[in-house]
């Protein structure tokens, strides 16, 4: 009796346990000038400032339940575009896009964040 109420307290303690919560994380990331069947058709890390629009493209695994990501868009350190984006299953593709002005030439980065703001990824490219 005293090794089935042993198991028994054993089990309720492993029940009572937090589960241990998968990490969110960017499985790809690329900056691309088109996505075409949910997939980036090239990744981007020079281009020239005409291009007029380019995407970030982010596979996103681990999530647990719905969630959200951000993609954050930098032109030399200051912040042009903050997107939020859905996260609905535990592998999920998604992608923001950016409209790019001639005059934003130089140095860009786009900051990938979970929903609590933690950065997951940083792309960098540039545009000449």
């Amino acid at each position: 009796m005293k090794k089935l109420g042993l198991m028994l307290v054993l089990l309720v303690g492993l029940l009572a346990a937090p589960a241990f919560a998968a990490a969110l994380e960017v499985a790809e990331g690329v900056i691309t000038t088109q996505v075409v069947d949910r997939e980036p058709v090239d990744a981007v890390e020079s281009y020239p400032a005409t291009v007029e629009r380019l995407y970030c493209f982010t596979r996103v695994t681990g999530a647990e339940g719905e969630t959200r990501v951000f993609h954050v868009w930098f032109h030399k350190g200051e912040e042009l575009a903050r997107v939020e984006l859905p996260v609905r299953s535990p592998d999920w593709r998604t992608w923001s896009a950016k409209t790019i002005l001639p005059s934003l030439s130089g140095e860009w980065t786009v900051e990938v964040q979970d929903a609590e703001g933690k950065a997951l990824k940083i792309l960098s490219f540039s545009l000449l």
